[in-house]
């Protein structure tokens, strides 16, 4: 499908929602009248490209027929002159409607919670995952991000068997989705006597935070746990059971969380992310259904995938999913991955324009 017949196809639903939203009858179904405003709002934009787009291309058509009749040299060499600005126009107001024409994801806006989890490796791993948590905390840093620790499990040698972590800004979960999958490290670890490499892994997942409408979670459905936290935090943490463990017992989903001092502060947070898992639950169905029409490179949802190697001896990062390599791997363990988001973005964008446009 061409860029003219999808763009008219969608001037016709905002001519139906703008006769929709005059009839009167709509302000006593007050969820469909919400529902058609945000519509309405979403195509406004788009709609009002398309007309600009084919102002600008009626007018094209008239300064050739002017350079074409070439009756009059002064008005033809104006003629000339508009046709490139008009022909520049056109090209960026086109690239900028392809790009609108994108679906938006809902949950791009949504604040995210990150889990990550030591895998192959054993100490390594832990101080690799350690390393993973460094850099977010940076980027986050970097990008004026919030970032809460939920729970923590500390390696022997350092770094986390797994540590869960929540980020709150602005589009959070629509920068950091790309980053889940299993992080390869090769490198000469500190536990290593030898000077050999090793290769090592941890698995990031990054979960878009559900809000109390998202899902309906029904109370009576979890069993709430208390227990003695450990690990750090000073002589208070472990003389009062303030740790909280929920389990919501229809899913078998289980969520801890020993961060704060506070037993009340602890459930907040665990039934945040205890809502998060079973929104997550729900997606991953979604996405299953939709892996049969579109498989993506670049953010399939298969956190068991293998999205990118940190080469520790080389200086080098290398992002499979879209064969990406850069050499500037210290750069990037100090928090500078905007440079590697944006490249995924972009692919994920093509993709899902390409997809638009079949």
């Amino acid at each position: 499908m061409d860029i003219e017949a999808k763009l008219n196809q969608i001037r016709e639903r905002y001519d139906e929602i703008q006769q929709l939203m005059a009839d009167p009858a709509i302000y006593d179904r007050p969820d469909d009248y919400r529902e058609l405003t945000q519509e309405y709002t979403g195509l406004k934009s788009l709609v009002e490209d398309f007309d600009r787009w084919k102002e600008i291309r009626k007018n094209l058509a008239g300064n050739r027929e002017i350079i074409e009749s070439a009756e009059d040299p002064e008005l033809v060499e104006m003629a000339k002159s508009e046709l490139e600005q008009l022909e520049s126009e056109l090209a960026d107001l086109e690239e900028s409607i392809k790009f609108k024409l994108i679906p938006k994801d809902p949950d791009d806006s949504k604040d995210c919670i990150v889990e990550i989890r030591a895998g192959t490796g054993g100490d390594e791993a832990a101080i690799f995952a350690g390393d993973l948590f460094d850099m977010y905390r940076r980027y986050a840093d970097s990008r004026g991000w919030k970032l809460e620790p939920l729970n923590l499990q500390q390696g022997e040698m350092g770094g986390y068997k797994e540590i869960i972590f929540r980020l709150q800004g602005e589009d959070v979960f629509g920068e950091m989705k790309y980053e889940s999958g299993v992080h390869r490290v090769q490198r000469v670890p500190e536990t290593e006597s030898q000077g050999r490499v090793h290769t090592s892994a941890a698995t990031v997942a990054v979960l878009p935070e559900a809000e109390e409408v998202d899902v309906q979670l029904d109370i009576s459905d979890v069993r709430v746990d208390t227990f003695r936290s450990s690990g750090a935090g000073g002589q208070h943490v472990n003389k009062t059971d303030s740790a909280i463990r929920l389990t919501h017992e229809p899913s078998g989903v289980v969520v801890e969380c020993q961060e704060e001092r506070s037993q009340h502060q602890n459930k907040e947070r665990a039934l945040t992310m205890l809502r998060t898992r079973l929104y997550d639950m729900e997606l991953e169905q979604q996405r299953a259904a939709r892996a049969a029409d579109r498989k993506s490179q670049v953010s399939t949802g298969d956190r068991s995938a293998k999205i990118r190697t940190y080469n520790f001896p080389q200086g080098r990062l290398t992002d499979h999913r879209i064969n990406l390599t850069l050499y500037n791997l210290d750069d990037i363990m100090k928090g500078e991955i905007g440079e590697v988001i944006e490249k995924l973005r972009l692919e994920d964008n093509l993709e899902k324009l390409n997809a638009v446009m079949d």
